[in-house]
């Protein structure tokens, strides 16, 4: 007995022992992997909520197998990734934890290919996938987040809410954001977000060394010069600086609501939300949002205003410091003071509605209030400004020391900085300032007044005319005569006051949007006619321009698919032009909204496209004009009561006369997504760069996809790529939206497609022009094989310091831009 038990007591252990192993693994957490297991190629590790998934894939087209973390059962969209540095070249990888608490991916020979970094040993060291998307390693006996190590620590190119980014000042752990090299190598590449620790701390997008953009500093409530999301229900945003770290951190209010911040190889940044109607990502923020976040873009002293055109000026009693430069549009040696400071005497000037400048030379006081702030910048010579640091309890200094860098006009969450000046300066500049703006509006209402003139001349002649055949013209002439000289002197001078009641003094609740000439309210007139009333931006110069611009081009032109212009008011600060009110306000905010947008239905999309085409036909050939554009986009798209399209927004317009064809600027305005090749990149236009943009809208009107912010998860072209790769397999109506898949009006949607497609090629003589496009769509003729089109591809913008020429890569579609100012 006692030997047949020695025989058999080894094997009863062992059998023990395997039934337990399998009784835990099948009924262990399937979010945990321990010490005696492991995770091989083709097996996956989900989340406890099923909200993360983690194992083993390859990106792209690369054979190459990675380590990665990618959301569950969403279309694999990695957000980490564990030997980006380090691939396997096969499928025979292991995933296993050490002890005493290691994480190691070994290949086919056991030779260890990446591991995780060890600050301590644990007894029972146990990897875990969270619902947050952070694999962790944990003592098994410790119920404490108290982790070994954390994919949270070392992000790839994603930012998932609770992620804390920025430094661990306690284990020296820097948590930044490094691109993948390419689409199918994870490896890190050129671009990198980092939270920056020089001064007061910033966030910084920098190529290698070069900073591109710049979030900073954080003001209490949020980073300067990024949005304020207080209110917004879905998330928060916190701030920490202490003894222990600095960091950025985004915490999740709505768990329902899954959001990531990604880092794309090409440098741009996205905030994207999963929506489940559409069953893809969808664009909440670009950074960089547009020109006016390229780094240093106007030098010291200089700010930029995406509005206006240029996008540089110097700040208010600072003159540049190359004058021929700025003739040039070369803005990077900045502006100087106008009157140098003495250092006795000295006092500030408060500039308002700004992203504040670079604080990587500056000091801060927590405590000090911004009487006390101010009085410590008087002490020190070498200070230039100060502002309060914390605009949430409004306690706190920062002050700048040196040349300040780096600065933007905010229309919306800008803040107030005192700029250090001589004391000659302080006395004059409320005068300075409303003899500068006076000068402008003189120069305005002379040449409304000589609008009015010519009007009121051709009106003369009429009547002239009339008087000398009063003898043989019959009734129905003179009624006509009437009717004209009633049509064209139907622009109106308003009153301030009117234009006050009408619209309750700008009442918020009145407000319709804002561009980057101002908002726009809506008003009612005493007889009860609707209007909408366009206010010039105070804290625009240029934008008188764009002012008189409009007023000379509207007044002059009438056509049932453009905006009406009523009148226009200059009185006191006020520069206001008043339009028709459009009751469905602009086709972005029905087209690209999640709950409007199925209020289009297919007629009413195609009776869009063509009243925009033949609005734009009326511009390029019938008016006596001859207007291009320059900015045709979905938000300058206004709609009537009855879906009619009428093209608005005529500040950036340019008219031809006699045989010109086209024309060359310096001076490149518009919108990115939507602006022709020629035009962006070499400062050329026509009526093909219309032409261009109708295209972009077009796939945009078919899709109700944006152009730029695009994202799909087989590839990452924008909406033009998109809708050539379709066309190339013959697969044209996967671009619509799903809506609009009726097979009845698919031949339609196809078509219209098809006729986008030619209007976006890359030639401006490929593509057809407005007169040809209205009768491609208005029948079923065979239509010309579309060729390859321009900008449908990923663009990494640079801003070249050279700014005589632009240059672009071999590819056509790789965007290089010195003087571009995107509205």
């Amino acid at each position: 007995m006692d030997a047949t038990w020695k025989v058999f007591f080894p094997l009863l252990l062992l059998l023990l022992l395997l039934i337990s192993l399998n009784f835990y693994t099948s009924s262990g957490s399937t979010d945990t992997m321990n010490s005696i297991q492991s995770l091989r190629d083709g097996e996956t590790i989900v989340s406890s909520g099923g909200m993360f998934e983690l194992g083993f894939f390859s990106p792209g087209n690369s054979k190459n197998r990675y380590v990665g973390i990618w959301y569950h059962g969403i279309a694999q969209t990695v957000v980490w990734v564990a030997n980006r540095e380090s691939p396997l070249v096969n499928q025979t990888g292991v995933l296993k934890v050490v002890e005493p608490g290691v994480l190691v991916l070994v290949n086919e020979t056991g030779e260890a290919v990446w591991s995780s970094k060890r600050s301590r040993s644990a007894q029972t060291p146990v990897a875990q996938l969270l619902d947050s998307g952070n694999l962790v390693l944990r003592d098994d006996d410790d119920a404490e987040e108290n982790y070994l190590w954390q994919s949270f620590d070392y992000p790839t190119d994603t930012y998932l809410p609770s992620m804390k980014f920025g430094w661990n000042l306690v284990t020296g752990v820097d948590v930044y954001l490094a691109a993948w090299k390419a689409d199918d190598d994870p490896a890190p590449g050129e671009f990198v977000y980092r939270l920056e620790l020089s001064g007061y701390p910033q966030i910084f997008l920098r190529r290698n060394t070069l900073e591109l953009t710049r979030f900073g500093p954080w003001n209490g409530i949020y980073f300067s010069g990024f949005p304020d999301v207080r209110g917004n229900p879905t998330y928060s945003m916190d701030f920490v600086m202490d003894q222990n770290g600095v960091y950025y951190q985004e915490n999740a209010i709505d768990k329902q609501v899954v959001r990531r911040f990604k880092l794309f190889s090409s440098g741009d940044g996205q905030k994207l939300t999963w929506v489940n109607r559409t069953q893809k990502w969808e664009v909440y923020m670009d950074r960089p949002a547009d020109n006016c976040d390229s780094y240093g873009l106007c030098g010291a002293y200089g700010i930029c205003h995406i509005q206006n055109s240029p996008a540089c000026s110097c700040l208010g009693r600072f003159v540049p410091k190359d004058s021929e430069g700025w003739i040039k549009s070369d803005w990077t040696s900045g502006c100087i003071r106008r009157t140098n400071l003495s250092c006795q005497g000295d006092g500030f000037i408060k500039y308002s509605s700004i992203k504040l400048p670079d604080a990587q030379n500056s000091w801060i006081n927590e405590s000090m209030t911004l009487t006390e702030c101010e009085a410590e910048c008087l002490k020190n010579c070498s200070c230039s400004a100060y502002t309060q640091l914390n605009i949430s309890n409004g306690i706190g200094c920062l002050l700048w020391f040196g040349d300040l860098v780096d600065i933007r006009s905010l229309s919306v969450d800008g803040q107030d900085i005192y700029i250090k000046m001589a004391s000659s300066e302080i006395g004059q500049i409320v005068s300075i300032i409303n003899t500068s703006r006076g000068m402008k509006r003189r120069i305005l209402i002379a040449s409304l007044t000589s609008i009015m003139g010519m009007i009121l001349l051709g009106l003369s002649l009429v009547l002239l005319i009339r008087k000398r055949n009063k003898g043989s013209m019959t009734g129905e002439e003179a009624r006509e005569c009437e009717e004209r000289k009633d049509k064209e002197s139907e622009l109106t001078f308003f009153k301030l006051d009117i234009i006050l009641k009408a619209t309750n003094c700008f009442a918020m609740e009145n407000k319709l949007g804002e561009g980057g000439f101002g908002p726009v309210y809506k008003g009612v007139l005493k007889e009860g006619q609707e209007i909408a009333v366009k206010q010039l931006a105070r804290t625009s110069m240029q934008g008188i321009d764009e002012f008189e611009n409009e007023v000379i081009f509207i007044a002059k032109l009438q056509h049932r698919n453009l905006v009406k212009l009523l009148g226009c008011c200059v009185q006191g600060d006020e520069n206001l032009l008043i339009y028709e009110y459009m009751p469905n306000k602009s086709l972005d905010m029905i087209l690209f909204h999640d709950t409007t947008g199925d209020l289009l239905d297919w007629p009413k999309r195609f009776r869009i496209i063509n009243g925009i085409a033949r609005g734009l036909v009326y511009l390029h050939q019938d008016s006596r004009l001859r207007i291009i554009h320059r900015d045709l986009k979905a938000s300058n798209i206004l709609l009537d009561s009855e879906m009619n399209p009428k093209i608005s927004d005529f500040g950036m317009a340019r008219s031809f006369g006699g045989n010109e064809t086209e024309a060359k600027t310096r001076r490149v305005v518009g919108t990115y997504g939507y602006m022709s090749p020629e035009y962006a990149v070499d400062g050329i236009f026509s009526v093909k760069s219309d032409v261009f943009s109708f295209g972009v809208l077009v796939l945009e009107i078919v899709s109700g996809k944006r152009n730029r912010g695009f994202s799909h998860s087989d590839h990452h072209l924008n909406l033009i790529g998109h809708a050539w790769t379709l066309y190339k397999e013959e697969r044209s109506h996967g671009l619509a939206e799903a809506s609009l898949q009726n097979p009845r009006d698919l031949p339609q949607v196809i078509r219209s497609i098809h006729v986008g497609l030619l209007c976006v090629q890359q030639n401006p003589e490929d593509r057809p022009s407005m007169s040809s496009v209205v009768l491609m769509l208005g029948n079923d003729g065979v239509l010309p094989e579309a060729k390859q089109p321009g900008f449908f591809t990923e663009r990494e913008p640079v801003v070249s310091q050279d700014s005589s020429s632009s240059h672009a890569t071999n590819s056509p579609n790789y965007l290089t831009i010195t003087q571009l100012d995107p509205r």
